[in-house]
């Protein structure tokens, strides 16, 4: 392991950031129409369960990263390809993170630069951050956290004074009753952006203050649902269910709604700002996962030398991963969520933590 520490705050940052990154970008939960954000709500409710799975398997090994007590609680040789998979599939993910920011730079920002490009922009500085180590990146965290707070704020304040929201593009009510809203929130947004928190695992044993880890989960988690909850909430005031479900970035529609006294509007640039940030700690730190993932399953102790050749390695599957923008939404919807997502941050995680309690109780753990 890394010798360096992050506070929990920074942990509540990291996580708030992390999780806020590509949920802000797509329409989440919009399949329950209307209650998209009642959705979310109960999504938050199954994500702080995620979380606790995690963090009880941390509880019981606080000092080492899930790299190594995988292997304490299947023994050696399963250990270890259960963590050489796990691996993979963060790989893949930060790959998507990835692809899901450079196409939003490509859609908004860059029509005629090549796909790759962007890719190798965004990923030039990730590495420069990772190769700095966990602490550079929380207290980078801490910086912009409060960036990002102050454009939302004001996002709001713009929106607002726009006259923009109706709030009766939120009725009715649970019009088709509460079950599509449950279905929406435990086989979507349960697993993105929520259950994504299983990725802190392995960041976990760097706080410093072990004891305020599940306080600081619970309240980035509780934070994260009701911000999630308040945009989409907007969103779908704004623009109408029925238009963002033919919209891939509702947020931006939104704001480019805005218009105070034929004078501010076109704040397109906000929106590309704050997402090219949240982006960054998005891809940063899954990216940062897999290196020392990758360092402590192999043995390698210099960990950043591992940031070059898994940075091409990403970017090739950020290429790879779909054809286009709208395969990419597709494979996320229809196979990410219930064929990956469920298995690597619930039922294997579940099946560790029920090994682990009763090795614990018969003293072999």
């Amino acid at each position: 392991m890394e010798s360096a520490k992050i506070s929990p705050f920074q942990l509540f940052v990291l996580i708030l950031l992390f999780e806020l990154g590509s949920a802000l970008l797509y329409p989440l939960g919009i399949t329950a129409k209307q209650d998209a954000w009642l959705a979310i709500l109960f999504a938050m409710v199954g994500g702080f369960g995620i979380f606790f799975i995690h963090y009880a398997l941390y509880h019981y090994y606080p000092d080492q990263l899930p790299t190594t007590y995988t292997q304490r609680i299947l023994g050696k040789f399963f250990g270890k390809i259960a963590a050489f998979i796990y691996m993979l599939f963060i790989l893949y993910l930060a790959a998507r993170a990835l692809r899901d920011f450079g196409e939003m730079l490509a859609i908004l920002g860059y029509p005629q630069t090549p796909l790759v490009i962007n890719h190798f922009l965004l990923i030039l500085v990730v590495i420069y951050a990772v190769r700095k180590g966990i602490e550079v990146i929380g207290r980078a965290g801490e910086i912009l956290f409060t960036l990002i707070y102050v454009l939302a704020i004001f996002g709001f304040i713009f929106i607002i004074a726009s006259d923009l929201i109706h709030l009766s593009n939120l009725k009715p009510f649970l019009e088709d009753g509460i079950l599509p809203v449950l279905k929406t929130a435990f086989t979507r947004v349960v697993f993105f952006p929520f259950g994504e928190v299983f990725v802190y695992a392995m960041i976990f044993p760097y706080v410093n203050q072990p004891k305020k880890v599940k306080k600081a989960g619970i309240l980035a988690l509780l934070l994260i649902g009701i911000n999630l909850a308040i945009s989409t909430a907007i969103n779908i005031s704004v623009l109408g269910y029925t238009k963002i479900e033919r919209t891939q970035f509702p947020l931006l529609n939104t704001i480019q709604a805005i218009e105070i006294a034929e004078f501010l509007q076109r704040l397109d640039i906000f929106f590309m700002l704050s997402l090219i940030i949240l982006g960054f700690f998005k891809v940063a730190i899954y990216f940062y996962v897999v290196i020392i993932g990758t360092a402590d399953l192999f043995k390698i102790r210099e960990s950043a030398k591992l940031a070059f050749p898994l940075a091409f390695v990403v970017i090739f599957l950020s290429i790879v991963v779909a054809n286009n923008s709208l395969e990419h939404i597709e494979e996320a919807k229809k196979i990410a969520s219930i064929y990956i997502q469920l298995p690597f941050q619930v039922l294997i995680p579940a099946l560790l933590l029920l090994i682990a309690f009763f090795k614990k109780r018969k003293g072999k753990g």
